[in-house]
């Protein structure tokens, strides 16, 4: 009769730490939320998930013309004068470069003789087509004689045009590819000319930013070669996002630009976005 009582005792033993031990798991599962929540966990959970917007990013940036271009000669010849060097100024429409055109220069001349005897002959073959001295088609066959002349003369003025090669806007001759008294053949380049007034700043920045960065931003280009702080603000952006790198390229222009700043000047742009 001992040994059933201690057995049962034991199942209640047993069966009471079983209880304990699920209320207790009960409780932990109560309580581990609300103290993660408030206390050092919601905390850390907050600055994980906090971005740091007010932070501001400096990105890599240069500044590159407007307008530039490599001027190329568009006829074959000899080069008689080059009117610039490389870092001088010009003008538009100033000329750059000029070249041997003796032969040029001739075909105009004969030309307009040409078009003067088939203007006159027009004048004189209308004035016997009224004293009915010849017929109509001796008059129209001297009309497109005529037209044909023009068309000589018109032919001969755009080959020698290419004599002379005018600056395309103002600005600074960057190379010289060419030397005076050397052949130069079609195609063949001569000058790389830019714009170094109208600068701007181009840099790359995560296509992301599209959606807040926009033209008239303000931000800051701090150029190392100068070691000076500048204002700036987008202008455009670029065409079309990389997907590979996720970025676009971005063009800005410096608000307080000076005669210090040249092309191909770098930095970095300080960008701050928006809270």
């Amino acid at each position: 009769m001992l040994l059933p009582g201690i057995f049962q005792r034991d199942i209640r033993i047993r069966s009471d730490s079983v209880f304990s031990w699920r209320r207790t798991f009960f409780l932990l599962c109560c309580i581990a939320p609300a103290w993660i929540a408030s206390g050092a966990g919601a905390q850390g959970v907050s600055n994980l998930r906090q971005p740091s917007t007010s932070l501001a990013t400096e990105l890599r940036a240069q500044l590159i013309p407007r307008e530039y271009t490599t001027l190329a000669s568009e006829m074959a010849g000899r080069i008689n004068k080059i009117t610039t060097r490389v870092g001088e100024h010009f003008k538009q429409g100033d000329v750059l470069v000029e070249f041997d055109c003796e032969s040029q220069v001739a075909q105009v001349e004969r030309a307009k003789a040409v078009q003067m005897q088939a203007e006159k002959t027009v004048a004189i073959n209308r004035r016997l087509v009224q004293l009915k001295s010849i017929g109509q088609l001796e008059l129209e066959v001297s009309v497109a004689e005529y037209a044909k002349s023009q068309a000589d003369l018109q032919i001969a003025n755009a080959a020698a045009s290419k004599c002379k090669i005018f600056a395309p806007f103002s600005g600074v001759a960057a190379d010289q590819k060419v030397r005076e008294f050397q052949y130069a053949n079609p195609g063949q380049p001569l000058f790389d000319v830019l714009d170094d007034r109208n600068l701007d700043v181009e840099l790359i920045v995560p296509s992301r930013w599209i959606g807040w960065l926009k033209p008239g931003y303000n931000f800051q280009f701090r150029v190392d070669e100068l070691d000076r702080n500048y204002a700036a603000r987008i202008v455009r952006l670029g065409g079309r996002v990389d997907p590979i790198s996720q970025s676009i390229r971005v063009f800005g222009e410096i608000t307080d630009a000076g005669t210090e700043l040249m092309a191909g000047m770098s930095g970095r742009a300080t960008i701050v976005p928006p809270e």
